[in-house]
């Protein structure tokens, strides 16, 4: 009983401290020693528990557990006052109201087209298969391209080798995924890193609370 009151506190809409959205995976692992830097740790391990709201050794801080894709909604709508995306985030799903302040140069990786290796390309109209619905059809665009996107939630890699899509459009880190499948990264698109993004009001309402985090983030990641 003693935690679910304290989890209805925690959701309280009154919460007069800061929330901070982040995602579970390398967004969390890379972020948590800019937090460390600035008086922030979280007081329990995310991966052995299934809260969402987390505590934090700083007072005035919370923690919100999110997937990656939804980080940009509760900061625009003021669910959360700041947060951590990765930018290919941000250009798919776009997000008005914040600020994106800083880059933190964490959880680097490109964004780029990739496809069979050594395969020439049809001639015909291109079929690609992506998550990044937004960002491949703006990027075909630019390129003077018409191409069909037939949108994927994962296991991208697998579209070309069963002819699904001529090209995928995804993150690159290594790329050993990609070899591993018998692809190749083709076209780069852009370079993708986690940013600091807060919410345009709390920006102004909550400066005083936010201004040591962001201070400590600058100095952390070299600003």
């Amino acid at each position: 009983m003693t935690d679910t009151n304290e989890l209805l506190n925690q959701a309280d809409s009154d919460y007069s401290g800061l929330t901070l959205a982040l995602s579970k995976g390398r967004i969390l692992k890379e972020t948590l020693p800019l937090l460390k830097a600035a008086g922030i740790e979280l007081l329990e391990d995310p991966d052995k528990s299934r809260k969402l709201i987390f505590p934090t050794s700083h007072e005035q801080v919370r923690v919100l557990i999110l997937r990656a894709s939804d980080v940009p909604t509760y900061v625009e709508h003021g669910a959360a006052d700041f947060g951590v995306a990765g930018k290919d985030v941000l250009l798919e799903y776009g997000a008005k109201h914040v600020y994106e302040l800083l880059d933190l140069k964490i959880a680097q990786c490109k964004l780029m087209t990739a496809g069979i290796k050594g395969a020439e390309l049809p001639n015909r109209r291109l079929r690609i298969a992506t998550k990044y619905v937004n960002v491949a059809r703006a990027y075909f665009a630019n390129q003077g391209q018409q191409v069909d996107i037939i949108k994927l939630y994962g296991s991208m890699e697998l579209a070309p080798l069963v002819g699904l899509g001529d090209l995928i459009v995804d993150v690159v880190d290594t790329g050993n995924t990609l070899r591993a499948n018998g692809l190749e990264p083709r076209e780069h698109i852009c370079d993708v890193s986690s940013r600091l993004i807060v919410n345009q009001v709390s920006y102004k309402r909550k400066y005083s609370l936010l201004q040591p985090i962001l201070d400590s983030f600058k100095q952390s990641v070299g600003e």
